[in-house]
């Protein structure tokens, strides 16, 4: 027998149903689904300390159970010191079941460890149906040592959904167990 992700057996059982009562969808292909999620750090730190780069490589990747890569900058800007083709951050995108597994461990267990969390902010919209949330402390997560934490810093958090409007897509992750705020 394989492993199929819980949030992935929840898409297929609950949701669809439920968005194709909702939206009035003729056909269950119609439903949209996360294509994605891609987790962003920029370190602005990293100009003075190469180092900085590779323990948020090392963080990242615990965090989500693949290797994150270094995001280089494009330009050089001499007031802020950076060169052309520095590292400055680094990235993951997830998709298949490591999206689903990071997604049921990013809403069971990091999102009550945030403080003083009131529910997620429905701003974070971009007319497309995706939807970004920002993180200001990696610590939240289990699988991040805070003894071994050199800094903490924040992340971005960007779900990649085939929704046409940021109506549908709020329903659906809401349905996916994603704790927005009440409006």
């Amino acid at each position: 027998m394989s492993y199929t992700p819980r949030l992935r057996n929840k898409y297929f059982e609950e949701v669809v149903p439920a968005m194709q009562a909702k939206f009035n969808y003729s056909n269950s292909m119609q439903v949209p689904r996360i294509e994605k999620i891609v987790l962003n750090q920029g370190i602005g730190a990293a100009v003075n300390d190469k180092k900085m780069v590779d323990s948020a490589i090392e963080e990242m990747t615990k965090i989500t159970g693949q290797r994150a890569i270094p995001t280089i900058s494009k330009k050089a800007i001499s007031n802020f010191k950076l060169r052309e083709n520095m590292p400055i951050g680094c990235k993951v995108t997830l998709r298949s079941e490591r999206m689903y597994d990071f997604m049921d461990r990013l809403i069971s267990v990091a999102m009550p460890r945030i403080r003083d969390f009131q529910g997620l902010k429905t701003k974070g919209f971009d007319g497309r149906g995706n939807w970004t949330m920002g993180i200001t402390e990696q610590i939240i997560f289990p699988e991040i040592d805070i003894d071994k934490v050199s800094r903490i810093s924040g992340m971005d958090i960007t779900v990649v959904t085939t929704a046409k409007t940021d109506e549908e897509s709020l329903e659906l992750l809401r349905l996916m167990g994603f704790p927005f705020q009440k409006d």
